[in-house]
């Protein structure tokens, strides 16, 4: 299906069956409730395969929410999720992960007692196995992607630097390099513009850029100017549900986002 990048295709302008093929991730009337308190309450949302989507909204909309649901963190109470058009229900974080969604958070994780190629070694596929680990070396395709993908963020230099050493900047770019040779289909990104220089911003939108058409991600984004960077599909959540997507022009156009969200 040919579409401008930032264009966002609600998915009732879909057909049932046209979404279920068209989204590597569905959800349809999808509730989450916490002691009472209805924390999310999407009507219909997907992701093209591949696509680029950033979520915006005030602190406590939904964002978080929405994103444990989808990772396999938060089971939902009501509604459901598919995978590549096949429906799970409440599948945990730890298969979810397996099935190919890969979240990096907004406080970096990694093992800081660790260099920075040896935390990407670590998270190549496969390496959650721990006799792999213990007898097998890395081999020269592997390091080869390692040496690709330091380079992309700026790390060669720093490769033999324990982790605890990096700056924030530089931590988030090792947790995304981390994610990406992990090689999952669906990449979730919390606030990754979060206490960055203009310098090592300016890197990370370029990193989610060249990495949109490999992968299918969701950035979740306070920065304006960084979502405007990313020139991507958006999408507003407020009180749980979906305000508005669309264009970053046509959500800053939006009487209700701006009076909710932007205005602010």
């Amino acid at each position: 299906m040919n579409r401008h990048k930032n264009q966002v295709t609600r998915p009732r302008e879909l057909s049932r069956d046209n979404r279920l093929q068209s989204y590597v991730v569905y959800l349809e009337d999808v509730s989450v409730v916490f002691d009472g308190f209805k924390a999310l309450d999407i009507d219909l949302f997907g992701l093209y395969y591949n696509e680029l989507r950033v979520v915006i909204g005030p602190n406590g909309a939904g964002k978080t929410t929405m994103c444990d649901v989808i990772s396999g963190k938060t089971p939902v109470t009501s509604g459901h999720m598919f995978w590549r058009g096949q429906e799970i229900v409440n599948v945990r974080d730890i298969a979810m992960s397996r099935l190919g969604v890969g979240r990096k958070f907004q406080t970096p994780s990694m093992f800081d007692s660790l260099t920075v190629y040896e935390n990407l070694e670590l998270a190549l596929p496969e390496r959650h196995n721990l006799w792999r680990n213990l007898w097998e070396t890395t081999s020269s395709e592997e390091r080869d992607k390692i040496h690709q993908v330091m380079g992309r963020v700026h790390l060669t230099e720093h490769r033999d630097v324990l982790a605890k050493y990096l700056s924030h900047g530089q931590r988030q770019c090792l947790e995304i390099s981390m994610l990406v040779l992990a090689e999952p289909d669906l990449l979730l990104v919390d606030e990754p513009a979060a206490g960055l220089t203009d310098n090592e911003t300016a890197l990370m939108a370029d990193l989610l850029l060249e990495l949109r058409g490999q992968h299918t991600i969701i950035v979740i984004e306070h920065d304006m100017e960084f979502v405007r960077r990313l020139d991507a599909g958006v999408t507003v959540l407020n009180e749980g549900k979906i305000m508005a997507e669309g264009s970053m022009n046509e959500i800053q156009a939006n009487a209700d986002v701006v009076e909710a969200y932007l205005g602010r």
